[in-house]
């Protein structure tokens, strides 16, 4: 896997996407997916050539019930060898069930919000209390030998509270560096970034972290710039991605934060582009139409509903 600081030039066309659709895609959705078919899902995404896949979350199965199975999906996925399965963490308490089934898990991540507002509503907890907390998980994960990323929501805009300043956002991107997150994703939760806007952002952050964290870039396409985003992300040297098969997804809070953007889309995008991925781009969208089969929903996906590029070659 690319990380900064790679010199071999044919590294500078790679880019690197982490599936997020099984854990953030899945949590949104209003109906209990069955165990079985989630499993079914992962393990049909992991022999697309996704690299990296984040296939649940450790919270409490009153505040997410989509996800109380997350002890059973670790146990009965079968990912081939090189593919990297990560979980999602809120706190101490979802580490130590996640360490339960360490043998199945090679990354975690973590999450806060830049917005004070946005965090007391999605976890109930002040900036200051969340980091305190993710210090802790953070070095307790780096010693069981996890890779480690924190991502930081509302990174672009709040909803609540408006323009987020990207010092702030950066401030804490270099706490949770210093806790010892290899990667540092930052998340447009509602879809208010623009493309402008992005690229300052990430020059920015390559500037304040340095080059040994990764930074990755995870648009939602609330308002449809999600891929424009992207392409910023892309022109700003970002080579790192998360995003969602079928456009699943969301922000539980608030009302009307759709889905995350595609991966299918975006893997179109960026072939299109001539970077390279190693991802089947048929295989992906075929796990697109089972999904949306399952969910027996038709998803936003342009990408699903009008197939590859075909240039007749």
């Amino acid at each position: 896997m690319c990380r900064p600081g790679d010199t071999d030039m044919s590294m500078a066309n790679t880019v690197h996407i982490r599936e997020v659709g099984p854990r953030d895609g899945f949590q949104n959705e209003p109906e209990v997916i069955p165990t079985a078919r989630k499993i079914e899902l992962i393990d049909a995404l992991a022999r697309t050539g996704l690299k990296r896949l984040e296939v649940t979350s450790f919270v409490r199965a009153d505040v997410i019930a989509q996800l109380a199975d997350a002890a059973a999906v670790l146990e009965g996925i079968s990912v081939p060898e090189g593919v990297s399965v990560s979980v999602l963490v809120p706190n101490e308490r979802g580490l130590d069930e996640a360490l339960e089934h360490r043998s199945h898990i090679d990354e975690i991540n973590v999450f806060l919000s830049a917005s004070e507002t946005h965090n007391r509503k999605n976890v109930n907890r002040s900036i200051e209390e969340s980091l305190a907390g993710l210090e802790r998980v953070l070095a307790r994960a780096r010693a069981a030998g996890l890779r480690c990323e924190g991502v930081i929501s509302t990174s672009f805009g709040c909803p609540y509270e408006g323009r987020v300043p990207p010092q702030r956002v950066l401030e804490i991107a270099v706490r949770l560096r210093d806790f010892g997150a290899q990667e540092i994703g930052f998340g447009d939760t509602t879809g208010m970034a623009n493309p402008a806007q992005v690229g300052v952002f990430f020059a920015l952050a390559r500037e304040t972290l340095g080059d040994a964290v990764e930074l990755t870039a995870h648009f939602h396409n609330t308002r449809g710039a999600g891929l424009a985003n992207a392409l910023a992300a892309l022109q700003a040297g970002v080579r790192s991605f998360e995003s969602s098969f079928g456009e699943l997804g969301g922000c539980p809070v608030p009302a009307g934060a759709t889905g995350n953007i595609a991966t299918e889309d975006l893997v179109s995008m960026l072939h299109e582009m001539g970077l390279q991925t190693g991802i089947d781009l048929e295989a992906l969208i075929a796990c697109a139409r089972r999904v949306q089969e399952v969910l027996g929903r038709p998803l936003g996906s342009h990408t699903l509903i009008a197939g590859p590029v075909d240039w007749r070659e």
